[in-house]
């Protein structure tokens, strides 16, 4: 999967901070050590700039990683990352929330802060 598969089109109030919440309810993929499927939900929190997500080229790319064998760590890492560079937000979360394995449960969270967003933060 590729960030190219990302669309993304202008957002209707670039002149405003507004938030965005997108849930994935069924991310799956697969455990890189043993081949079995993890299974999670993927909750994207963002800032838009001057671009949007478009959710249906979102749905596919993740759907991409369905049978690539990935740590939880790196999935979420490479979703931020990913949309970071095709969409430029003032700012952004994704956090994976991964099911219980073997009684186990995890939760990864990655973040991202624009320059210009952040110098706001500093100034409040």
């Amino acid at each position: 999967m590729s960030s190219e598969s990302i669309e993304t089109f202008p957002n209707p109030e670039p002149s405003r901070d507004y938030e965005i919440a997108i849930c994935c309810t069924e991310f799956t993929s697969v455990c890189p050590k043993t081949g079995l499927p993890d299974f999670g939900e993927i909750r994207i929190t963002y800032v838009p700039d001057t671009r949007c997500v478009e959710l249906k080229a979102l749905k596919y790319y993740l759907i991409g990683f369905r049978d690539r064998g990935i740590f939880y760590e790196q999935v979420t890492n490479q979703i931020l990352d990913d949309l970071v560079a095709v969409c430029s937000p003032r700012r952004m979360v994704v956090v994976g929330d991964f099911s219980a394995r073997g009684g186990i449960t995890t939760t990864v969270t990655a973040s991202y802060e624009g320059p210009e967003y952040s110098k706001k933060s500093e100034n409040r």
